[in-house]
């Protein structure tokens, strides 16, 4: 009895039919390469490593190894990649592929880096037709790249690339008219010889559900949420948590080990490793939003709970003790959503509308409610402010030049900075503990100055306070939720944000 187990277990593996592998549901060599792939994950650090052989993937047949799953309808495949080789062929292959079928022949399209720097949208229209791929390539003699993309809207199909740190930029488009509904959607590694194995690595993949562009997610709700951290040096990201429904805007805790984020109305704990989150005890507030965050000595927690019959909503400041419990009401005033701490506790900022469909920024006292309007002579949309630690600045995002950017005042709102200036709508800056770093979240140009909506292709990007260019850190498909709140380590190595995939 135990031989026939063996047998059919080795049976499942020959036949690429192996235990999942991280977000990968199946693996196998396509084509019958000479030497076996293999994959490998390190759960720790949520890295994959793959390995194969294959004479290549071009003319009318292929022979690599692949990681994938199947997939129907549109999606967006990302992930950092690099091979781990010092040598091999030049044209040794690694990246995205989506496949009609496992068949050697089969028709495909692949997001393709070669070994010498080459990175090309490659593709068989048809099963058993040759290969090709555009006139368009790109090459980095300079800086190596990072980053692959490979998104299906329908019969289209989109390449993107990015070296670290650098917006994603467009390699090619390409219409594949008989490609299925469902498909093969993976990783794969190809040694361009077929006595050798090339070695690749993967880390900060993500397999993305796009919902369509007229999709009301306030309306028909959410299918999927991902809680994440990402540490700003490795560049690593970590995903904690994992639900069908909708969460958003994590704090991290005073502790650094235990995030706090919203769900339907409540505020819930998470270790920083993982498992079952725990309702916070925030007495009769129970309808809570997205804006929430801790005072500078980690003893406050600031909630905005929403009331009825009140205008705007009726979202209210309250504070209460980072532990839990009943609630404190800051001011009467609505809507008010909190939106920083003075770093003496004595106060707090609320992005505020009072009698007037502008949003200003307003400085609470926490004992008395008193309140004072930082932004009254300024014209356009203002949201998003923040102290930095040392109480010097108040940061916020501001559509004063046209499209929304960061900018910095004096606590009494005088002295206005402008921070960003490019083609992006940048939103919540968020300064680091330590004082030296900006993140923030960018949304693409197409979107309204004025609107930050979720479900959308955003950017994580971060800055020096002292000044310089902004660096991407993070691709996803978030918005609105996603770090609408301070999300910092208290340490300054790591940012939490969440980010949304649909589900079938």
């Amino acid at each position: 009895m135990k031989l026939l187990v063996l047998i059919f277990s080795v049976c499942l593996i020959l036949s690429g039919y192996a235990q999942p592998t991280g977000v990968f549901q199946q693996q196998s060599d396509i084509g019958q390469p000479k030497l076996a792939g293999d994959i490998g994950y390190e759960p720790s650090s949520q890295v994959y490593s793959l390995t194969g052989s294959g004479y290549n993937i071009w003319f009318n047949r292929d022979q690599f190894r692949y990681a994938y799953n199947y997939i129907k309808g549109d999606f967006i495949l990302t992930a950092n990649i690099s091979f781990t080789d010092t040598s091999g062929d030049p044209h040794r292959k690694v990246g995205w592929m989506v496949r009609q079928s496992s068949d050697p022949q089969s028709a495909h399209v692949s997001a393709t880096m070669h070994g010498d720097g080459l990175n090309v949208m490659q593709f068989r229209p048809l099963r058993g037709a040759f290969m090709r791929d555009p006139e368009d390539e790109i090459r980095f003699p300079k800086k190596q790249v990072e980053v692959l993309q490979l998104e299906r809207k329908g019969k289209r199909f989109i390449m993107r690339i990015a070296p670290r740190g650098e917006p994603l930029q467009l390699v090619g488009e390409r219409m594949m008219p008989d490609m299925p509904d469902s498909v093969m959607a993976g990783l794969f590694v190809c040694s361009h010889d077929s006595n050798t194995v090339t070695h690749m690595k993967a880390w900060n993949v993500r397999i993305d559900k796009p919902y369509a562009e007229d999709y009301n997610a306030e309306r028909n709700g959410f299918r999927g949420s991902r809680l994440e951290y990402i540490d700003i040096s490795s560049g690593i990201r970590k995903v904690v948590y994992e639900s069908n429904t909708r969460f958003e805007a994590p704090n991290y805790l005073p502790d650094g080990k235990t995030l706090l984020f919203n769900e339907e109305g409540s505020l819930y704990t998470i270790p920083e490793t993982g498992g079952q989150p725990v309702k916070l005890n925030t007495g009769s507030a129970n309808r809570n939003n997205n804006d929430h965050g801790i005072s500078f000595d980690g003893k406050t927690l600031a909630i905005s709970h929403h009331r009825d019959g009140l205008p705007g909503g009726g979202s209210t400041v309250y504070l209460l003790p980072i532990a839990g419990g009943e609630p404190k009401m800051v001011s009467d005033k609505t809507p008010s959503y909190w939106h920083g701490w003075s770093p003496d506790a004595k106060s707090v900022l609320v992005i505020g509308q009072r009698g007037t469909s502008i949003y200003n920024i307003y400085k609470v006292n926490v004992k008395d409610g008193t309140e004072e309007n930082l932004t009254k002579n300024t014209s356009g949309h203002v949201d998003g402010s923040e102290y930095s630690p040392d109480g010097k600045y108040i940061y916020f995002n501001w559509t004063g030049s046209g499209t929304m950017h960061l900018w910095r005042m004096k606590p009494d709102g005088t002295q206005k900075e402008q921070l960003t200036f490019d083609e992006y709508n940048n939103w919540f800056p968020h300064i680091s503990p330590d004082g030296k770093w900006i993140a923030f979240i960018s949304f693409p140009p197409t979107i309204l100055p004025a609107d930050h909506p979720a479900l959308k292709r955003v950017m994580l990007r971060l800055m020096p306070v002292s000044g310089g260019a902004p660096r991407v850190i993070a691709f996803l498909y978030g918005g609105q939720g996603t770090i609408n709140v301070p999300s910092w380590s208290p340490d300054s190595r790591k940012l939490a944000f969440v980010s949304y995939s649909g589900r079938d």
